[in-house]
């Protein structure tokens, strides 16, 4: 008969960074779907309708934050109008207080 004998745990406990990046930028979404490529076996090649998905993923990401941007562009613009129909909404009500102009 054979006899086992007793191990002790000195395994490493490994701890979860505290944080974690938990969303893919356009950049890392294309790394990994051309790894993807790169990596798949040649006769086992990836269905083209999970391709067509992943490109039409990638499109709406790119979409979205090419909205994104155009939407903080629109918002910086109201905002300097705003503060410019306030400085002439203040100048007209009081008569007083002169415009002034930045050239």
């Amino acid at each position: 008969m054979t006899s086992i004998s007793s191990t002790s745990s000195t395994a490493a406990v490994v701890q979860p960074a505290s944080k974690v990046n938990k969303s893919l930028d356009q950049t890392a979404f294309l790394r990994l779907m051309t790894t993807q490529l790169k990596e798949q076996d040649p006769f086992n090649p990836m269905d083209n309708t999970q391709m067509v998905a992943q490109m039409a993923q990638f499109s709406s990401v790119a979409g979205i934050s090419e909205m994104n941007s155009s939407l903080k562009a629109i918002g910086t613009q109201l905002s300097a109008q705003t503060a410019l129909l306030t400085d002439i909404k203040a100048a007209t009500t009081n008569p007083t207080t002169p415009l002034v102009h930045k050239e």
